[in-house]
């Protein structure tokens, strides 16, 4: 079965900083590099991935970022969202709320390490549960 997600910002980052192949935002993306998990993503989306995977203090090197981001847009589907008029904490995560909003008539999942920035839904779920799920199927 193929699953697809909104991976949030912080699950890349914190998945291309371990160095334990085992951690659950590491499989996470392992899994969407293997086709398993289809990416979610809107124009915004892109955007903030570029602009944070750049950031000289995560030292990622441009190599890294061009390849990470261009399986996300090459394997996975591109989303324009309908508004939801949403008022979240941290209105940068607005986009990627509304993304998944947008593909709930499928198996969609927002992947993220910050569960209190997003309403509490089942379809919200930290990396670790996002494996959960996958090793149900």
């Amino acid at each position: 079965m193929i699953y697809y997600a909104v991976i949030d910002t912080n699950v890349l980052v914190s998945a291309l900083l371990s160095s334990h192949a085992d951690a659950a935002t590491v499989q996470v993306v392992g899994r969407m590099l293997d086709g398993e998990v289809i990416p979610l993503f809107s124009e915004e989306i892109i955007k903030e991935y570029e602009e944070v995977l750049r950031r000289k203090k995560f030292g990622f090197s441009e190599d890294k970022v061009v390849t990470l981001l261009s399986v996300i847009e090459k394997y996975g589907e591109k989303i324009k969202p309908e508004s939801s008029g949403k008022i979240l904490p941290d209105m940068k995560d607005l986009p990627f709320y509304e993304v998944v909003l947008d593909k709930q008539d499928d198996e969609a999942y927002l992947v993220t390490g910050n569960i209190r920035h997003f309403p509490k839904k089942p379809f919200i779920v930290t990396a670790k549960e996002f494996l959960d799920i996958l090793n149900r199927k």
